[in-house]
């Protein structure tokens, strides 16, 4: 089956919710990619911060090969020791209260919502409300998309979950005064990802912690897209002045399964009971064996040193380029801003035409998001083919 049989059968089965360049990948090593044609790609945005140990990781495939030998799912109902060891590893290196499993980051972010607003509850709130940042994205189920304003204006989707407010990005002052008496929590992105790769600033997470603490809120950090090693420490918020009461993951947990967490505070933790929340397949076996080798790879002095190394290496190398005007971002999470006139969407289909996969999250931004494994050639050879699809 050629390319060309794959669109039609694409065309006539699937929902039209993607627009997917023609490209059909077979084969994945470290940071490569192999299309049907045997062309070889560098990628450079990791299934989106997925395959952030590489494609193909020995050590994840051998994980989930031995334990898709013996059990791959039970339920939630009864134990399972990689679930058990995951929770407790997650808990350890973050807040360290407890951890509620789940298929992706969005159903993270629901169960983050659900404390909030529990929490809310016991407080006396009878309508509690989360604050978030225009431009933020949480995901795309409907708590989680209350809180990504930008995608929560589709009126064709609505009417939308109640309970959620937005204020400009990066604004204290309109935060601060956002937070008042109704208010349950305030779910930040560390970074913007999805919007292009824009950092918040200190004092503006500054801001966010004293106001929730002022409020009795929670602080809720999405770390879908910066946790797991992709900014140079483990977890995005320990780059910065504060600490999240809730915090979620999921994308690069899995080294390319589907897996997300809730993780929390011991406070935080205890919101939940019986019968609030559940799911059918989170915290299986199987993935939660992949995630603790991923673990091991990424949770390691010396590779996020080698994210930071690399993060500044490819970052004051793209500012050298003519036609780049800034790179935001940190660590291996970087934004690149292209000058006036250069048409991003243009550039990026060159460089996936030349063997360099990179994404293009707005007019004028590619975001690359490369395997945390690159090396100096690798970021080296990106550099190069940037240079060259650039006008």
């Amino acid at each position: 089956m050629n390319l060309t049989d794959l669109q039609s059968l694409e065309g006539r089965y699937l929902m039209q919710t993607y627009r997917r360049a023609p490209v059909e990948f077979v084969r994945g090593e470290g940071a490569r990619l192999w299309d049907a044609d045997g062309n070889e790609y560098l990628d450079f945005l990791a299934g989106i911060s997925v395959c952030s140990v590489g494609h193909c990781n020995p050590a994840v495939v051998e994980a989930v090969r031995e334990q898709a030998g013996r059990l791959m799912h039970t339920s939630n109902l009864f134990y399972t020791e990689p679930m058990v060891r995951l929770a407790e590893r997650l808990s350890e290196s973050s807040l360290g209260g407890r951890v509620f499993f789940s298929n992706s980051g969005a159903e993270a972010n629901e169960c983050a919502i659900k404390i909030a607003r529990k929490h809310a509850h016991r407080r006396g709130i009878e309508a509690p409300e989360i604050v978030s940042f225009e431009r933020d994205f949480h995901g795309r189920t409907f708590g989680a998309l209350a809180a990504t304003p930008a995608l929560a204006a589709n009126p064709d989707l609505g009417p939308m979950l109640g309970g959620f407010r937005s204020v400009p990005f990066n604004d204290a002052s309109a935060l601060s005064e956002a937070v008042g008496a109704s208010t349950a929590a305030v779910l930040i992105e560390p970074i913007q990802g999805e919007s292009g790769v824009y950092p918040v600033t200190d004092e503006v997470l500054l801001a966010a912690r004293q106001a929730c603490d002022e409020a009795g809120a929670l602080l809720i950090f999405d770390e879908i897209q910066t946790g797991i090693g992709r900014t140079g420490s483990l977890w995005a918020y320990e780059q910065t002045p504060v600490r999240p009461d809730v915090l979620t993951s999921a994308k690069a947990l899995g080294g390319g399964l589907p897996i997300g967490a809730c993780l929390t505070t011991p406070a935080a933790g205890e919101v939940l009971e019986p019968g609030d929340h559940g799911s059918t397949f989170a915290g299986g076996p199987l993935v939660a064996s992949a995630a603790l080798a991923v673990l091991d790879i990424v949770d390691d002095r010396s590779l996020l040193r080698s994210v930071r190394e690399m993060g500044a290496k490819l970052s004051e190398g793209l500012l050298s380029l003519g036609g780049v005007r800034e790179v935001r971002g940190r660590g291996l999470m970087l934004g690149v801003g292209l000058e006036q006139g250069v048409d991003a969407v243009a550039v990026g289909a060159d460089l996936l035409r030349h063997g360099l996969i990179v994404n293009v999250p707005e007019p004028g931004t590619l975001r690359l998001l490369p395997p945390l494994t690159v090396d100096s050639e690798d970021v080296e050879e990106a550099m190069a083919k940037v240079e060259a699809a650039l006008p």
